[in-house]
């Protein structure tokens, strides 16, 4: 599966060479991803990754399956500048031959899982690195010359003020005049930045052509400004172009919303940051492998100031959702299950009742495995961290997303082992383990 040049190259620290294997492009093979193809892992010991390799789905109900031979779905959480984190996680998921059959994202997670779906997949990890050194560009010079976890925080919220005051190439910038100057009702009045950047930026290094191929599904969530509804806007149901993925990370007051089809949308994390919900709730036939890569963690240290505090409001703000929904599911899926034990002792005059029948068709479900990939703080990052676009902070974000891939392989025993006796298993390995 590897050529002797990619383990050459895999070798490589990882943590200091967060770009060292981009000349290696990432691809299965020649074949093409679609959801009739799922994932076989190879496991071995030696110190290059193990390969993921592609295999024809077990088609009986009754097997007793694994993680392995589940449908790839990558599930991207919103989170700014902390995206970075994603693209790194997918360039380690690249190198295991893991190709998603299925990408839903929101806000940032939107925008990385458009470079995704929106390449081919010897493209994809080069699209990515070119975005995210594209919204990096401005600080790319700056370094902290000093050492120690406060030079870092004074030089990334620097950095973050740079940003605010200038914008990101490729991004957004900032209005002039600005907002407040704007008569009222006006699309400049809404917003402090405009994201006409965005759009180019899409539409250079995303092929909508190839997404609405339907080769690869994409899923992005987005708000209704004025019903408050929570919209998703997914390749398999209509056409999805740069607008679509623009409203999903319309953060208000920062960017404006955006249009589409005479209706208004704000970023979807205004209701949910995650889209896990969503890929449950559309597929209940085909199991799941779901690599979540969340931004936010719920788990963090007591505040000691103003900023800490703020900083760990916005992580348990956005991070407990994400919870939330994965202990809801699956506590869902485990009664699902309990429904079914039911209906089999129940009186066979009974099974064949009308209520009986209407639930055993709710109960009807799928085996679903969530690999939790989080984010881990770091001693000098503040709330700025999600508009911090520096270089070095970039940098260090991709790493950790590579890291926590490779570690969380180091335990692939999960993706042989079948399910026991739950529907919905979730996984945290490079923290807690089993949650």
């Amino acid at each position: 599966m590897f050529s002797s040049k990619m383990n050459q190259r895999l070798h490589l620290p990882l943590l200091g060479r967060p770009f060292a294997a981009y000349e290696t492009p990432c691809h299965n093979g020649g074949v093409r991803p679609s959801l009739e193809w799922i994932a076989n892992v190879s496991i071995d010991d030696h110190s290059q990754p193990d390969a993921i390799r592609m295999s024809e789905p077990q088609t009986s109900p009754t097997d007793s399956r694994a993680p392995s031979q589940a449908l790839p779905v990558l599930v991207l959480q919103g989170g700014g500048a902390l995206g970075s984190y994603q693209a790194g996680a997918y360039q380690a998921l690249c190198h295991h031959s893991f190709t998603p059959g299925w990408i839903a994202g929101i806000s940032i997670g939107a925008v990385n899982a458009a470079i995704i779906a929106g390449n081919p997949p010897e493209l994809r990890v080069a699209r990515l690195k070119e975005f995210w050194e594209m919204a990096t560009a401005p600080t790319m010079a700056w370094r902290p010359y000093l050492v120690g976890d406060s030079s870092r925080s004074a030089f990334h919220e620097a950095a973050a003020c740079w940003i605010a005051a200038f914008g990101v190439p490729g991004f957004f910038t900032p209005r002039f005049p600005p907002a407040p100057l704007w008569p009222p009702g006006s699309p400049q009045s809404l917003s402090y930045y405009d994201t006409a950047p965005l759009r180019a930026t899409l539409e250079r290094l995303v092929d909508f052509k190839l997404i609405n191929a339907r080769q690869t599904r994409l899923s992005v969530g987005a708000v209704n400004v004025t019903t408050g509804n929570f919209t998703y806007f997914d390749s398999f149901k209509q056409q999805i172009g740069p607008e679509h993925i623009m409203a999903s990370g319309a953060l208000p007051p920062g960017f404006p919303p955006v249009e589409i089809d005479g209706a208004h949308y704000w970023d979807g994390g205004l209701v949910s940051n995650t889209p896990l919900d969503y890929v449950l709730d559309q597929e209940r036939d085909r199991d799941l492998l779901i690599f979540q890569v969340d931004l936010f963690s719920a788990r963090g240290p007591l505040p000691s100031t103003l900023l800490e505090a703020a900083e760990r409001e916005k992580d348990i703000r956005y991070s407990s959702r994400t919870r939330m929904n994965t202990d809801a599911n699956r506590k869902l899926h485990n009664a699902r299950m309990a429904v079914r034990v039911l209906l089999q002792e129940i009186p066979p005059e009974l099974r064949n009742s009308a209520a009986a029948r209407m639930l055993a068709a709710e109960a009807k479900e799928n085996t679903v495995t969530v690999v939790h990939l989080i984010y881990k703080r770091k001693n000098f990052e503040a709330n700025s961290k999600d508009y911090d676009f520096s270089r070095i902070g970039m940098i260090d974000h991709w790493a950790a997303g590579e890291h926590d891939v490779y570690a969380s392989m180091r335990h692939s025993e999960w993706l042989q082992r079948p399910q026991s006796g739950e529907t919905m298993v979730t996984y945290d390995l490079t923290g807690d383990g089993l949650s």
